[in-house]
């Protein structure tokens, strides 16, 4: 049985890996997530809700690599798609990708608490044939330190961690310092439920867990 990940994440990677999976092949989606979002905005007449828009761009990503090659074969098991989103006091919250957006979001974070919205979805594509797909959104509260001095704030942006991840933060690297508390799979937080993901494959297509352990 054979998972391929819709993702180049190095931290979904590892976190699959942990469980017991090697992916079959790592496909960059290629999806133009800011496109996705205001397209699916318009047709509906209203914006989405952070766990529409996470499991919208899941489905996206998911989808755009089917009919993709790996080493020269095609695709034959599932692919999974994923996208995360932090929301704090009512905004949803991205990638920063600069330094100063990353710098205004903590100072908003430090002793605050917000959740972190992950969307899975899974397209069965076993034998090389599109079968169909399924999706769920799974959610984890954060709860941040509140004595995060700015000294430790300026090291942690410049080491370039926060600058490419959901809500500027990890809870698998250096930002789980600052991490007073989760409720919720940690697993989650990282943009990969492992709970999630088996549900989804034993309800979706009945398939066991450990029929994708590899390792």
């Amino acid at each position: 049985m054979r998972l391929y990940l819709a993702s180049t994440s190095p931290a979904r990677l590892a976190t699959l890996r942990a469980a017991g999976v090697e992916p079959a092949g790592l496909i960059s989606p290629g999806v133009d997530e800011d496109a996705v979002v205001e397209q699916l905005a318009a047709e509906r007449g209203a914006p989405l809700t952070a766990a529409e828009m996470v499991l919208e761009l899941a489905r996206a990503k998911a989808e755009a690599v089917v009919g993709e090659l790996v080493d020269g074969a095609p695709i034959d098991g599932f692919i999974f798609g994923g996208d995360s989103a932090f929301e704090l006091d009512g905004i949803t919250y991205g990638k920063p990708h600069t330094a100063e957006i990353a710098q205004e979001r903590w100072r908003a974070m430090i002793g605050n608490t917000g959740v972190l919205h992950s969307g899975h979805w899974v397209i069965d594509h076993r034998g090389g044939m599109l079968r169909g797909g399924i999706g769920g959104v799974e959610d984890a509260v954060v709860e941040f330190a509140s004595d995060v001095d700015e000294t430790e704030l300026a090291a942690y942006i410049a080491s370039g961690e926060p600058l490419a991840v959901a809500g500027a933060f990890t809870i698998d690297s250096r930002g789980q310092a600052f991490i007073r508390r989760i409720e919720g799979n940690p697993s989650t937080v990282i943009g990969l439920s492992i709970p999630l993901l088996r549900r989804l494959l034993h309800d979706g297509f009945g398939v066991r867990w450990h029929e994708l352990w590899n390792r």
